[in-house]
């Protein structure tokens, strides 16, 4: 199965057709955030959302925790596929299914160490998805860092649950085909990787697809 490809930080329709135009199976149009690049306003999210074609799902991601803020902002947003970067109780996984079906549900993990291992089986069941990021929680860095993180942890995630993974950190065309290799994900999420000046870059982009496409 080859890898799918999500382009996160989209912030422009004509960031959303680059994207597409270079096979993204995934768009991330990412809301505020205590930190991190590409954050939009919700109503400029709900525009890109309602213009991008099927089949190609577009991610809300949200720093909302609590089960009526996540609803209401999903909700708003109109997107398909929700990606929670912060921890979250477990009525909040239920509060999306109960009340947005449709929508899918991923959660962010943020590799800081072995028992982040721990931390994937415990969420596994609740989610259609896991997204392995190189944030620090502890100080409020929830995404969009441009580090990697130890990718063995990050395979010991894989083998330890049976959900699809996206894995994001610090990728580029330079080091994806190696991060394949040694994660075997579902799919990658990049965001600077293939930007310049803030941009996002076809000639970036083609690289990297043809990384994947090798890998």
């Amino acid at each position: 199965m080859p890898v799918r490809i999500k382009i996160c930080c989209i912030s422009t329709p004509d960031e959303a057709r680059l994207a597409i135009l270079h096979g993204a199976s995934a768009l991330g149009l990412v809301a505020a955030m205590p930190s991190g690049p590409g954050p939009i306003a919700d109503e400029l999210i709900a525009e890109i959302a309602a213009q991008v074609p099927p089949p190609i799902s577009r991610f809300l991601l949200t720093s909302r925790t609590d089960p009526v803020g996540v609803v209401a902002h999903v909700r708003a947003c109109l997107v398909d596929t929700v990606q929670l970067v912060d921890a979250v109780p477990d009525e909040t996984y239920r509060a999306l299914r109960e009340e947005l079906p449709h929508v899918r549900i991923v959660q962010v993990l943020h590799v800081e160490g072995p028992a982040s291992i721990d931390d994937a089986r415990r969420v596994a069941p609740h989610v259609d998805a896991l997204l392995l990021d190189s944030g620090r929680p502890s100080a409020r860095e929830l995404g969009g860092t441009g580090r990697t993180h130890d990718w063995s942890v990050s395979r010991s995630i894989v083998e330890a649950t049976n959900r699809p993974f996206f894995l994001a950190g610090g990728l580029n065309p330079g080091n994806v085909a190696e991060a394949i290799a040694q994660v075997k994900p579902y799919a990658i999420d990049i965001c600077s990787g293939v930007r310049t000046n803030g941009h996002l870059d076809g000639e970036k982009l083609a690289a990297l697809v043809a990384r994947i496409h090798a890998a």
